[in-house]
């Protein structure tokens, strides 16, 4: 409220003479908020105040710019003919948001000097400036705003909301047929107009429903869209869905309400650190979780909305244009499967078809609209909705076929998928689905809700079902293994959504009518979705271990597949939903990863000689170093199109050698991507050494840390090689102060303004995961200066570190050590958690 109370005085005209005791709308506005007014109620009290404000200000610029007033009927305001106040875009919808503008048009005939209507106008408009309430503000004839708004889109799409305020009103009424007679004759050249902006709004903004910052009006399925859908209603062109978009629209006028009344400010973009209070001013108990399903599931409710009107609008102009079709003429039926056809770019029921006595249709309907790439026409969806006969439960077998061929059906799933929920449809078929529905993934390596995740899932292993016997179980297991989310136990702990996952997935598997062997599969795939990408990435590929945690998940009891094809299949899914999380996730890099440790596993299954994981051979370079003055070795490699390149460092190895390169890989500004490091021991010096004679430190017999890195540059292009070779020098030698250095370095890097998307770094000690080595994994935001730390908490608790994998996906770092003693053994269990606890204390776990 503070915020607010620093805008408001009295109104006062540009003499400085004070307003006639009536509070200004600033006032007002304040004295609303304060009253507990919320939602269309409070919205429409502020375009009230606004009009009793404007009205008495017009009134006064009457006699400011010596134009009479005329009296209107008792009670009414008076005014001169031929001069009007209009209100258009969203005050003229009534809906003034606590920090909207007033969008204010000053309407004349022309009839009055122009000097007149020029006094008429500042006497109304400085008072609203001197008050400091924003203001859009213009001042034209019906004549020059209709020729405004052929050429301004925003002009026009804003008279159509135009609303009478004060003055003339006939003025008001004319300019309200003329706009809205304007806009249906010109309805086939400026809906598509409308339509590009939405194609430009996609591009910049994104969709709101999958956004964790979204933009309230201008993102997809926003309020920008919820307007769009009153201008394609104005054009009579074709209806507009009802009822379920005005709901939404409201929703989200609600929430940026409180956005407004939060922040005292006018903002559309709900950001992280604010949504938590929004949440609690709209009396939401699930904090921003509840806020951003709110906000998702009313943005997924306008967008498809949009994508049926504007469906109907291409139609009908389509049709204009197709200038030999006959007028009546019947369109072109195509059939796509029993009782479904393609007619007007939709997939619809055929005339003959009964819903009623086809239990498989709505599948079989969906299936093939999906297959042929076209979305499901509302009237079928309606009939279906309305007649359609329950699956028998266990499914039969055409109906979890027409299932299985609709999750393959690649991307043309998405909006069929879409459309089966919006119409709550898909809940019929799936009541597991409703608790994902528009449920938020509080994670910046998700670009999707859960519920659209598991459908992109779906689609990404749509692409790989040529790899695995059974395609079915890999189809089902992707749209399914998402469905432990948001589960909590009687504490409201959450619940491992793997194992919560798999257990669900038992009990469907069933319904949907798969065999006990079948859904053990199902269940197993669900349950150990991650756990490819876990060992792949973040373990060992060499340590024994690793193999073995993979192989013992692929041994499933009563099973329908044997280990191999299990490891077939959990690859394919690993690799989708990979990809469908987003780019911060997938790359070729993890893609090889992946793949390496699944050939493994075959291989071992199919009795083959393991060769040996794919690594570095670092005796090269450690020979090179051997060879160098400065007993360094710095290689790198160009960087790639995405420009993503590899630096191998070697240098003698000691206890903080990892922390002194990632430090000064820091330094110099670049990102560290992945690490993978090896000690090689006796090497022979003089190798090729990179600017030595194999004079000085040629000492082949003692150990080499070679570490190779994945990095990219923060900015610009990565450092030159002969200016980090100074820098580790430097380091090496005791002339940096390193620690220093990188605390100033991350101090820069961090965020202003604006909370963290991160959950607290979390330091565990595995205690299973190798036979030869003590493991510690570290969760974490990625900060700049992250991996010097925890390698720098490792020295100096005495540690070895004998392999490295470093993993950073988008804003998170998962950082896993295999750690030594000084006797090249295990670390005992206290020693373990000794080193754990300094690492915790170096990165505030």
């Amino acid at each position: 409220m503070a915020a607010w109370s620093q805008q408001h005085r009295r109104e006062q005209s540009r003499n400085g003479s004070e307003r006639r005791g009536r509070m200004g709308y600033a006032e007002q506005r304040t004295e609303l908020i304060a009253s507990g007014l919320r939602g269309p109620k409070l919205r429409g009290a502020l375009a009230e105040a606004a009009d009793a404000w404007l009205t008495e200000l017009f009134a006064d610029a009457l006699a400011a710019a010596g134009l009479s007033a005329v009296s209107g009927q008792a009670g009414a305001a008076s005014h001169a003919t031929g001069v009007a106040l209009v209100a258009v875009g969203g005050y003229g919808r009534a809906e003034l948001s606590p920090g909207s503008d007033l969008d204010v048009l000053l309407l004349h005939d022309g009839s009055h000097k122009s000097d007149r209507i020029a006094k008429l106008a500042d006497a109304i408009w400085y008072p609203v400036w001197d008050s400091k309430v924003k203001l859009d503000h213009s001042v034209r004839t019906i004549g020059e705003a209709r020729s405004m708004a052929k050429e301004d889109l925003p002009v026009a799409l804003g008279l159509l909301t135009a609303r009478h305020i004060v003055g003339d009103p006939t003025l008001t009424a004319g300019l309200r047929t003329s706009a809205l007679s304007d806009w249906r004759a010109g309805a086939a050249k400026r809906l598509p107009e409308v339509q590009a902006t939405r194609a430009e709004r996609l591009e910049l903004h994104g969709e709101l429903a999958y956004r964790l910052e979204g933009d309230l009006k201008e993102a997809i399925g926003g309020l920008r869209d919820a307007y769009a859908l009153t201008a394609i209603s104005a054009s009579w062109l074709a209806d507009i869905p009802h009822g379920e978009p005005e709901a939404a629209r409201v929703r989200l006028l609600d929430v940026r309400d409180a956005l407004h009344i939060t922040t005292g400010r006018a903002a559309d973009r709900l950001l992280l650190q604010e949504q938590d209070d929004v949440a609690a001013r709209l009396g939401l108990t699930g904090g921003a979780d509840e806020l951003l399903a709110e906000v998702a599931d009313a943005a997924r409710t306008i967008a498809y909305a949009c994508d049926v009107a504007w469906r109907r609008i291409d139609q009908v102009l389509t049709q204009r244009r197709w200038s030999g079709r006959r007028r009546g003429a019947a369109a072109q039926r195509t059939p796509l499967a029993d009782g479904v056809v393609a007619a007007d770019g939709e997939a619809t029921l055929a005339l003959a078809a009964d819903p009623a006595r086809d239990p498989v249709l709505l599948l079989r309907a969906a299936a093939a609209a999906a297959s042929a790439g076209l979305p499901l026409a509302p009237a079928a969806l309606r009939r279906l909705g309305e007649d359609a006969a329950p699956l028998p439960v266990p499914w039969p077998r055409a109906a979890r076929e027409e299932f299985v061929r609709l999750l393959g059906s690649g991307p043309g799933l998405v909006p069929v998928w879409e459309a089966l929920d919006r119409t709550s449809l898909l809940s019929r078929l799936l009541p597991e689905w409703e608790r994902t529905r528009s449920l938020p993934q509080r994670n910046a390596l998700h670009i999707h809700t859960v519920d659209r995740h598991s459908v992109q899932t779906a689609v990404q292993a749509a692409k790989r079902t040529r790899r695995v016997a059974r395609p079915d179980l890999l189809l089902v297991a992707a749209v399914c293994h998402d469905l432990g989310k948001g589960l909590h136990d009687e504490n409201g702990e959450p619940l491992d959504h793997s194992e919560a996952g798999a257990e669900i997935v038992v009990d469907l598997a069933a319904r949907l009518g798969f065999n006990a062997a079948d859904s053990a599969v199902l269940a197993a795939l669900v349950r150990h979705h991650l756990l490819l990408a876990q060992l792949a990435v973040n373990r060992d590929p060499d340590d024994p271990a690793t193999l073995d945690a993979l192989l013992a998940a692929a041994d499933v009891p009563g099973g329908s597949v044997d280990a191999a094809e299990f490891v077939a299949l959990l690859h394919a899914l690993t690799e989708a939903d990979s990809e469908a999380t987003g780019p911060a996730v997938w790359s070729r890099w993890r893609e090889a990863l992946l793949r390496g440790l699944a050939d493994r596993a075959r291989a071992r299954l199919a009795g083959h000689t393991l060769a040996a994981a794919p690594a570095f051979d670092g005796s090269a370079l450690a020979a090179r170093a051997a060879a160098s003055p400065d007993r360094l070795a710095v290689l790198a490699l160009a960087p790639g199109a995405a420009g993503v390149a590899r630096l191998d460092v070697a240098l003698p190895d000691q206890i903080g050698v990892l922390a002194t390169v990632a430090g000064v890989l820091s330094l110099r500004h670049v990102r560290i991507l992945a690490a993978e490091v090896e000690t090689v021991g006796s090497v022979a010096a003089g190798e090729g050494g990179e600017g030595g004679d194999g004079g000085e430190g040629g000492d082949g017999g003692e150990p080499w840390a070679v570490q190779r890195w994945t990095v990219a540059a923060e900015y610009g292009e990565l450092p030159d090689i002969a200016r980090l070779r100074t820098d580790l020098r430097a380091a090496l030698g005791g002339g940096l102060d390193l620690a220093a250095r990188v605390a100033s370095r991350e101090a820069e890097h961090r965020p202003v303004g604006r909370a963290r998307l991160a959950q607290p770094p979390s330091v565990a000690v595995l205690e299973d995961a190798s036979a030869v080595a003590t493991v510690i994994e570290i969760r974490a935001g990625d900060t700049p200066g992250l991996l010097h730390r925890v390698a720098s908490a490792i020295a100096a608790a005495g540690a070895d570190i004998a392999t490295a994998r470093i993993a950073t996906l988008g804003a998170e770092a998962i950082d896993v050590f295999y750690l030594t003693g000084p006797d090249g053994a295990r670390l005992a269990t206290h020693d373990a958690e000794r080193v754990a606890e300094r690492i915790r204390s170096a990165i505030g776990a």
